[in-house]
């Protein structure tokens, strides 16, 4: 894994030291100099708030194990709900035949084919397509939103074109990303719990989708199986894994956070059934709704969970994910505005809408390097109205950008070591060679690059120089796509055929 420095931006770091001196200056946005002071402190406090040392990382990765087992042992344990996904085989590489995916989990469903051509030709071919569903699909009934999709996936297949060749005499098969609540009883059944994000079908609940896709299949006449019911960061693993046989975990930093790793099935005291003959389980975290009294909180996150949809829950998805850290910035300046005038004597109506600052507008001020930070005074103009703000008050936001983007980070590797414990995988034992690949995804590891530097600098830093270079970090794109085809793969019903050559 490549060194990276650990400090987010250097060339902020003494920002704040530099800001509180200016404090002398009377300041033309500020017309007290006591006000620029009060707002350095609020800065400095929350800075303070927000320490992530090597000690507390190392807490909050040992707390997780110790929730990590208890999510293991029985339902219910662990805020960490330690899904069982019934993936105990991953794809190899060896794979080969057509292969289709759907991916439903938002206002937007997509439907994919691959064409794979084995260990020495992997992925052929592959095509997807992306269609709305309409608002009253989202709120009708199940047999309407599941005839809809089934449509969908039947015109599909029917333009597979001379490129993708299905075996001869073999049915199609397809992996099921359903990106809602459901409790998996096998590796194609699984109980919706309850729908989000703006669906609402009540007689879907309590019932298993992979059925209900089924049934609307078959009244469209499509001939095809679910070999998969997949969870994105399970579809991430598989990707991972096909394209390197070291890969042994997933983690998914975007607008939500997830993790998924392969655990041995006989440390898995819940599991009840038959041992796979692999003798491995792919595990679901679900790491988001992780808390630990070790996780440095502020006054800030506290509000922010108080007045969320679900306060209480996912407080570490709250603290690492690009949903919640523009929206914390967001509070910070607010703060600052009410108790010191930051920006003048009446705060910016603006300011006060909640989730008005999006972390990728968070992720272009904190990259600005233009001597002026030009970058910072356009987004405070388009975004929150504000105009005419001194140099030294855009250092103090990039500041406040780079403080909120660091904590992140850093208990995200902590996250990571705690899987890497987990494993056994977090030391180098003598003789051995052993190579560890995390997989990758979600757009605020891919596109925040001070963020991502940050994450991985700092699981150097916990891991040491030897066991790092050991360990790689990965970008596996479109886990929920394409990992979900290849899952339909490795669980294919002819998998003895292509692996013996016939």
């Amino acid at each position: 894994m490549r060194k990276v420095s650990v400090g987010v931006t250097a060339a902020y770091g003494v920002a704040v030291a530099a800001a509180a001196a200016a404090a002398l200056v009377i300041h033309r946005k500020m017309k007290k100099p006591g006000r620029w002071v009060k707002a350095m402190q609020i800065l400095k406090e929350f800075e303070e708030k927000c320490g992530t040392p090597i000690l507390k990382l190392r807490q909050v990765a040992d707390a997780m194990i110790v929730e990590m087992h208890a999510g293991l042992a029985s339902e219910g344990g662990s805020k960490l709900k330690m899904l069982i996904s019934y993936v105990d085989n991953l794809p190899t590489g060896d794979e080969e035949g057509l292969f289709y995916a759907l991916d439903l989990g938002g206002t937007n469903f997509r439907v994919l084919r691959v064409q794979l051509g084995g260990r020495t030709r992997g992925i052929v071919n592959q095509q997807f397509e992306e269609v709305s569903i309409p608002p009253s699909r989202m709120t009708g009934t199940s047999d309407a939103l599941f005839d809809y999709v089934a449509a969908t996936l039947a015109k599909f297949v029917a333009q597979e074109g001379s490129v993708f060749k299905p075996s001869p005499g073999r049915q199609r098969e397809l992996g099921f990303t359903f990106s809602f609540p459901v409790v998996q009883s096998s590796i194609a059944s699984g109980t919706l719990l309850k729908w989000t994000k703006g669906f609402s079908i009540d007689d879907a609940v309590g019932q298993d989708v992979v059925a209900e896709l089924a049934k609307a299949m078959e009244r469209r006449g499509l001939d095809m199986r679910i070999a998969a019911l997949v969870n994105d960061t399970v579809g991430t693993l598989a990707g991972g894994r096909y394209n390197n046989n070291n890969v042994v975990a997933s983690v998914i930093l975007g607008t939500g956070s997830n993790a998924a790793y392969v655990e041995c099935a006989h440390a898995i005291p819940k599991w009840h059934g038959l041992l796979p003959k692999s003798g491995q389980m792919v595990i679901n975290m679900e790491w988001g709704n992780f808390r630990s009294s070790h996780l440095p909180l502020t006054e800030y996150d506290h509000a922010l969970d108080a007045e969320s949809l679900n306060p209480g829950e996912q407080i570490y998805e709250k603290v690492i994910s690009g949903m919640y850290l523009g929206e914390i910035v967001r509070r910070v300046l607010c703060r600052m505005a009410e108790e010191a005038a930051f920006f003048g004597d009446t705060v910016p109506p603006k300011l006060k809408e909640p989730f008005v600052l999006g972390t990728p507008v968070m992720s272009s001020m904190h990259r600005d390097t233009s001597p002026d930070l030009k970058v910072v005074a356009s987004n405070l103009k388009d975004i929150l109205e504000i105009s005419n703000t001194s140099l030294n008050m855009r250092k103090a936001i990039v500041e406040l950008c780079n403080i909120v983007a660091t904590r992140g980070a850093r208990l995200s590797a902590a996250g990571v070591l705690a899987i890497l414990k987990k494993m056994g995988r977090d030391t180098v034992k003598e003789g051995e060679k052993q190579k560890t690949a995390i997989a990758m995804d979600g757009g605020l590891y891919e596109h925040y690059t001070e963020y991502r530097k940050c994450f991985e600098g700092t699981l150097n830093e916990l891991l040491g120089e030897e066991v790092s270079k050991t360990i790689m970090i990965e970008h596996s794109n479109d886990g929920s796509g394409i990992g979900a085809a290849l899952l339909a793969a490795s669980q294919s019903q002819y998998l003895e055929l292509y692996e013996s050559g016939e």
